[in-house]
């Protein structure tokens, strides 16, 4: 398989930039990026380019992590630490249609999934802000329209949701808007 490295970006902005100005076979997206999180800049750049095949990099199989990114709408998630081994494999599966999860990033979603399944709901009292949080989600804001509601930074918008869904045991919006709907924080 011969691949070409058409462009390459330090930050998302000029990721965005490049998206704008052309379209690109496949992207490779890191997920920490200096000026913001590349699972947010995928959300964008599919935006503006439905078409766009992004597979993302990252250190870490955090389910909820990986869970972002496929609601994102990204078609692949590599740990970097086998993106060697990896990388072929995902770029193939991408190119044929189909998603691509590295074996750590599926067990990890695999094992969030059994988590849920096993364990009732954690019904532990969640603060006022934690309380906001569940119902922007459930209405459908993504962290950064969730930082913009609240004034907060996209980081500590991640940092709330992560945090909430650990306390609460969900790994996905989808739980997490039941959750809301359950508990009178959103409308059915």
């Amino acid at each position: 398989m011969g691949l070409t490295v058409t462009a390459e970006a330090k930050t998302g902005a000029e990721a965005l930039a490049h998206v704008e100005r052309e379209a690109f076979d496949f992207i490779l997206m890191d997920v920490h990026l200096p000026d913001a999180n590349g699972i947010e800049i995928s959300r964008r750049i599919l935006e503006i380019r439905r078409e766009a095949r992004i597979i993302v990099l990252s250190t870490d199989s955090d389910p909820l992590r990986v869970d972002d990114a496929l609601l994102a709408g990204v078609m692949g998630y590599v740990l970097k630490s086998n993106a060697v081994e990896e990388l072929q494999r995902a770029i193939t599966a991408v190119e044929a249609g189909t998603r691509y999860l590295s074996p750590e990033a599926n067990a990890a979603l695999l094992a969030g999934y059994r988590r849920l399944r096993e364990a009732p709901v954690n019904a532990l009292p969640l603060s006022p802000r934690e309380r906001e949080v569940v119902r922007l989600i459930a209405t459908g804001q993504r962290t950064k329209e969730i930082a913009d509601t609240l004034g907060i930074g996209i980081k500590s918008a991640e940092t709330y949701r992560r945090r909430l869904m650990q306390k609460l045991g969900l790994f996905s919006v989808a739980e997490i808007t039941r959750y809301a709907v359950r508990e009178g924080l959103a409308p059915k």
